[in-house]
């Protein structure tokens, strides 16, 4: 088949839809496909074949809501002409998906969407949207849809749509089926003894990491020795902090100040990089988005503070090499993730992949991943008005020191999550699912799937029957 995939964000760029996209695109090329993948133009994206996958990247951004810019033309003449045997797009709300409305008639290949969790349903913005949206949804041959319950296939459900199939997030066998190396911790300058908790997510404020760097400063170890490790693509004035981080030392009054004017120094850095792409509009939308998170990345940075002044606790704020990070997974003790949206969080099927238990508050469909995983446990957590979690940091910090304090549940955790993933998460087994839809094999309708019983472990796991 020829297949044309369209997404926001591939190679370099880094997140679950890149990954995701990138898993599947090289593996249907291994089964003989042709694919090009239409996504955003990277500056850093030196290349335009990755592991037998075209790119064809488009200066284009925005959505329907806030207005689409750039190449939009350029980008419908390709889908429509480029002779795609079946076209794959993931996630409402972004340009490719979006750039596409008016022209879908004109598509003649089969055309299957990735909804990817509507996470705007409730946003005052997207009121005018989700009120086209349902017409457009029925011009697809077929949608996949990750969870059996939740807001975007409610949607569909509601709108009469049937012809969808859900189709599970995993993790890769090549990366996760191998142990863990013996040196990632010196190279991460962990000790062999200490407690290692990870969170993982972009961008940093909504992906929980200052709900999580909160609770550990809260958290009571006991006295052991405990390190969190914070992944995400940290602004400029983050990183350097990391290589003059012996002025807390040293110069204790200038550290002080640096730390307080870290998260201005990132806003005016962000600011700047903004004004390059998209003068001075783009200047001004990323100052004002950067005041309204100026305070929130304060708290960050007190709470990292409180935390590394606490006898026995270090905290590392990183953004490790794709091959670094699953080297992480594979050496931590816990993966904590307290992001506020969600739609199936990727990152806790590689915690699961990776042997390491995992706790999560209730985003997306983080309490089916756990069902069908059996590798992790949920925080309570509670959810606003406009469908984002929200969790307590006192009640996240309980919920990580039980966990710690239980060696044997977490060691039943890592070993049931490890089990069941390589039963049915690893991208070997989904992409063959997305082949059979691609191709025009799926069962069709909801009602079709099979429900594939677990008696060991009391639970549901439900897959596509394709």
């Amino acid at each position: 088949m020829r297949l044309l995939f369209c997404c926001e964000s591939y190679h370099p760029m880094r997140g679950g839809v890149a990954e995701v996209m990138r898993q599947l695109a090289e593996r249907m090329v291994l089964a003989g496909h042709e694919v090009v993948v239409a996504t955003t133009h990277a500056p850093a994206r030196d290349l335009d074949v990755l592991n037998g996958v075209r790119i064809r990247g488009f200066k284009a951004a925005g959505n329907l809501a806030v207005g689409l810019k750039g190449e939009v033309e350029s980008y419908r003449d390709f889908v429509v002409s480029w002779g795609a045997d079946a076209i794959l797009i993931k996630a409402a709300q972004q340009w490719t998906f979006d750039a596409l409305w008016p022209v879908l008639d004109r598509i003649t290949a089969r055309k299957v969407f990735i909804p990817c969790g509507f996470s705007g349903l409730y946003e005052p913005i997207f009121a005018e949207y989700y009120r086209q949206i349902s017409a457009v949804l029925k011009k697809f041959d077929h949608l996949i849809f990750y969870s059996d319950s939740y807001r975007d296939i409610d949607f569909v459900r509601t709108h009469g749509i049937t012809n969808f199939s859900i189709v599970s997030n995993g993790a890769s066998e090549a990366e996760f089926d191998t142990p863990a190396h013996p040196a990632t911790r010196a190279r991460l300058g962990v000790g062999d003894d200490d407690f290692v908790f990870l969170s993982v997510g972009n961008p940093i404020l909504m992906k929980g990491h200052r709900e999580v760097a909160d609770a550990y400063a809260r958290l009571a170890t006991d006295g052991r020795s405990t390190v969190l490790i914070l992944n995400a693509a940290w602004p400029q004035p983050w990183r350097l902090s990391a290589r003059i981080g012996f002025m807390q030392r040293v110069f204790p009054p200038l550290w002080r100040a640096w730390r307080i004017a870290r998260p201005t120094a990132s806003l005016v850095y962000r600011s700047s990089l903004a004004f390059r792409r998209g003068g001075w509009a783009g200047w001004r939308a990323q100052w004002r988005t950067g005041m309204r998170q100026l305070l929130p990345l304060r708290d960050l940075e007190r709470s990292i503070a409180r935390a590394r002044a606490q006898r026995g606790k270090k905290v590392l704020c990183v953004d490790l090499p794709r091959s670094d990070l699953i080297a992480a997974f594979k050496t931590s003790d816990l993966f904590v993730f307290a992001s506020c949206v969600e739609y199936s969080p990727l990152v806790l099927f590689e915690a699961a992949a990776a042997g390491t238990p995992f706790l999560s508050v209730p985003v997306g469909n983080a309490a089916e991943i756990v069902r069908w995983t059996g590798g992790g446990q949920i925080c309570p957590a509670r959810t606003d008005e406009c469908g984002y979690t929200r969790v307590d940091p006192s009640v996240l910090a309980l919920e990580i020191e039980r966990m710690m304090k239980d060696p044997t549940a977490l060691s039943h955790l890592a070993a049931t999550g490890k089990a069941r993933w390589r039963e049915g998460f690893t991208w070997k087994a989904i992409a063959s699912r997305y082949e059979a839809v691609l191709a025009g094999r799926e069962v069709g309708d909801a009602r079709e799937r099979t429900t594939v019983q677990n008696e060991e472990a009391g639970t549901n796991r439900v897959v596509t029957d394709a």
